[in-house]
């Protein structure tokens, strides 16, 4: 076999460079204490570790969106807190305004302190975020959420959008909602009118109230309310008794219900039915007929609207004690009605907060597990690494021993 003295210098030198590549590579992941540097050294761990980091970032921009979701939820839940302080002291104003011994210059007092908590309640609905967008516009984030006409009536301007984030792969949560579902979609108690006809009670002084749906349950339970509405006639069998039939019931209606008044003329009668109060006062002669119909138009009634209609009552020099009375009462049941609203969202946001608390610690476990799995790829086996390094070097420098020796034999040297 022969040998070139150039083949025998390559051999020699490829040697040496494959022994110290090996033993720079083992000092540079003793140093690093990785034991993946590029993809040549494991590619299958290299993929998974890829894999692992693109997972890890998605995680991170979930857990942003967590972050500014829990804010934004939190702006929200303070500023429903508030709301919700405010109508209980205007329920406590309307409490005190339905008292009939206060004078006019003690409602107008009050209606005085009603727009003190109306013009605060009117900035709440109109809170802005940090990004100087309307909190509760829907997706019209830069169009203000209520807006007041000349006449002092409020209008919801914006949508009934939710603005929803990304918290995880196949989850979202809803970090806002629509004014119009809080504050305008109040289910309006005074929904419904009574005309009370007299014509065929000569001398009667009977009067009623405004109806009013005191019992929502009751009103739309099994049997609901008639949609056409009911007619309560007096005189059966005598002047102080009623019964009542469902208006346009074929002939002969049924009795829907039947009772009668007291006859004491200075107290206030109540009658409820399926949810609906009615007081009436004064002494019936028999012949008197009452229609309670439902006017679609006022099926709902906003939280501003509801204040500023019992302001403007009580501010109006005009406005009788039975105004005043039915004014009260359908702004007490409207207020509750409001708060029960307002507390309901507050629950919701609540949840969606816990729905954010506990995929924030999922994701946070998720992280931890991918980097124990990031580690067990990727770190060093330090002692196997130190032994494979000592050996490597050990046949680094036998390599260049031996190199030495052979580059020093020639021909001429044994002549």
């Amino acid at each position: 076999m022969r040998i070139s003295t150039i083949q025998a210098f390559n051999n020699g030198v490829s040697g040496l460079q494959r022994n110290y590549a090996d033993v720079t590579r083992t000092q540079e992941q003793i140093s690093t204490g990785n034991r993946v540097l590029t993809p040549a050294d494991d590619p299958v761990a290299s993929v998974r570790l890829l894999q692992l980091e693109q997972q890890q970032s998605v995680l991170g921009q979930y857990n942003e969106n967590l972050v500014a979701a829990d804010s934004s939820l939190t702006q929200e839940e303070v500023t429903l807190n508030s709301v919700n302080t405010i109508l209980q002291q205007v329920r406590e104003l309307a409490v005190q305004a339905g008292n009939g011994a206060l004078s006019k210059e003690d409602r107008e007092s009050i209606a005085a302190e009603l727009g003190e908590r109306e013009e605060e309640l009117f900035a709440l609905v109109n809170t802005r975020n940090a990004r100087g967008e309307y909190l509760f516009s829907g997706f019209q984030g830069k169009t203000q959420a209520f807006v007041r006409d000349a006449d002092g009536f409020y209008s919801y301007q914006g949508d009934e959008g939710q603005r929803k984030l990304q918290i995880a792969s196949s989850l979202q949560v809803a970090i806002s909602d629509s004014g119009k579902a809080i504050f305008e979609d109040i289910v309006n108690a005074g929904r419904l009118d009574g005309a009370l006809d007299l014509t065929g009670a000569p001398g009667s002084t009977l009067s009623a109230s405004a109806p009013l749906v005191q019992d929502e349950v009751a009103f739309g339970s099994t049997p609901p309310f008639p949609e056409a509405g009911v007619e309560i006639i007096f005189g059966n069998p005598d002047a102080n008794s009623y019964e009542v039939f469902e208006i346009g019931a074929p002939a002969p209606a049924p009795v829907l219900a039947s009772g009668s008044l007291d006859d004491d003329p200075d107290t206030s009668d109540q009658l409820v039915f399926r949810g609906v109060s009615i007081l009436f006062d004064g002494t019936a002669v028999g012949g008197e007929s009452l229609q309670v119909t439902v006017d679609p138009t006022r099926q709902k009634q906003g939280i501003l609207d509801t204040i500023a209609t019992l302001r403007r009552t009580l501010e109006d020099p005009a406005s009788t004690e039975a105004q005043i009375r039915d004014s009260v009462a359908v702004g007490l049941t409207n207020l509750d009605n409001g708060m029960v609203n307002v507390d309901s969202v507050r629950g919701e946001i609540g949840a969606r907060r816990n729905v954010i608390d506990t995929t924030l610690t999922d994701n946070e476990d998720v992280a931890l597990v991918n980097k124990g799995i990031q580690a067990d790829l990727r770190e060093l086996d330090y002692p196997e690494a130190l032994s494979r390094l000592s050996f490597q070097s050990i046949i680094l420098e036998a390599s260049q021993q031996s190199y030495v020796k052979i580059a020093s034999l020639n021909l001429f040297s044994k002549m």
